[in-house]
């Protein structure tokens, strides 16, 4: 198949899982197209059938903000056109699922059918597109899409509850490539260069931003501290970073945390770590949980959104409400405490990982292209 991806070129689940999900199907053979404003960061174009195509916006002072679905229509109706997609795959609805419809539209005129199919990620859905000014845009865009999925049964039933859906949503999990996860952690690990040997490692991987919890995330620390001799990692960059740097020191464990900023080798800092903490409040599916656990870390979590389908009670970790601290802290130190307990929770986490291995997601997509594109064109 002749596949369209656009997506947001970031570090952020969307992006991460889009551009992962591009190359597994480049690697089978597919010839793949992503359509975006910048090249995807985790984008490998060692292999022939990968092609980016940026989307250029002409800055103009008329426009106060640069019509970035106009250009993005524009530049999909081009490589549509010029490459003969057999597809269209859109992920996050805002603006991508409505830039696709449009392209659809031109493209109709021009005599061309092109199937469209939108996965709904999280705030795409429940921070930003049930807002008024965006919600009768979003729902009109996955009303028009020839297939919706979602990376949670939660999400989809966000999706039900907040719009006025007339199709149905199928859900599709978020995926982890285990060959690769494998061929990037299996260097030495170092882990005496970050802790001493009586140290545990915990970790927390997220944009910092307020629905991360990230002082949550300080505060459970702070418990665990007291309790279990332990260092922290703290990985990605963002708003709440200063004021995490500023509780840790008036908690005066600031020198057993480590910020390192935004990082592509997650994966070999995750073979340092005994603990993942995760106390959001709110996540769509939990990437970030589920990358941990595939490096054979338990989880310490929220039980929001589709983390519940992630993470197991008492089997892969512990679940929490929201902002319960004392227990994210309970739960993390009974882990910690007894190394028999916490080697048995790193093997169970990493086996009900292997459920979210590619090997079994990629076909769920595969064939969902081939069935639409059957229906469609």
């Amino acid at each position: 198949m002749n596949i369209g991806i656009v997506c947001y070129p970031t570090y952020g689940g969307s992006g991460v899982l889009a551009t992962e999900l591009g190359m597994a199907l480049a690697n089978r053979g597919h010839k793949i197209h992503f359509v975006t404003s910048h090249q995807p960061v985790k984008l490998n174009f060692l292999n022939p059938n990968l092609r980016f195509h940026e989307v250029f916006i002409e800055d103009y002072p008329l426009f106060h903000y640069q019509p970035y679905e106009l250009a993005l229509s524009s530049k999909l109706v081009e490589v549509v056109q010029k490459y003969k997609l057999d597809i269209l795959h859109v992920h996050y609805a805002i603006p991508h699922a409505y830039a696709a419809y449009m392209a659809k539209q031109m493209l109709k005129d021009k005599g061309i059918e092109i199937p469209i199919v939108t996965t709904l990620h999280g705030t795409d859905i429940t921070l930003v597109g049930s807002h008024p000014v965006y919600k009768t845009a979003v729902e009109f865009s996955i009303n028009k899409s020839d297939v919706v999925t979602a990376v949670s049964n939660s999400l989809k039933n966000d999706t039900l509850r907040l719009f006025n859906i007339e199709k149905p949503i199928e859900v599709i999990y978020n995926f982890i490539d285990f060959d690769k996860q494998k061929s990037e952690a299996d260097t030495e690990c170092m882990r005496g260069s970050l802790a001493e040997n009586d140290e545990k490692i915990i970790a927390h991987v997220s944009n910092l931003r307020k629905v991360k919890r990230v002082l949550d995330v300080i505060e459970i620390f702070s418990k665990i501290q007291d309790k279990i001799p332990s260092k922290l990692l703290m990985v990605g960059d963002g708003p709440y970073r200063e004021k995490a740097e500023m509780l840790a020191k008036k908690l005066g464990i600031k020198h057993k945390i480590l910020f390192l900023g935004k990082s592509d080798e997650i994966r070999k800092i995750l073979c340092f770590t005994d603990l993942f903490l995760l106390p959001s409040e709110t996540e769509s599916f939990g990437l970030a949980a589920l990358e941990a656990m595939a490096a054979k870390t338990p989880i310490i979590s929220s039980n929001t959104g589709g983390l519940p389908e992630v993470n197991i009670q008492g089997v892969t970790g512990y679940l929490s409400n929201v902002g319960d601290i004392e227990d994210m802290a309970k739960n993390a130190i009974s882990i910690l405490e007894n190394e028999q307990r916490l080697q048995q929770f790193k093997m169970a986490a990493f086996e009900h990982a292997q459920k979210f291995s590619i090997d079994n997601i990629l076909p769920k997509y595969i064939d969902m292209y081939e069935n639409v594109i059957k229906i469609c064109c």
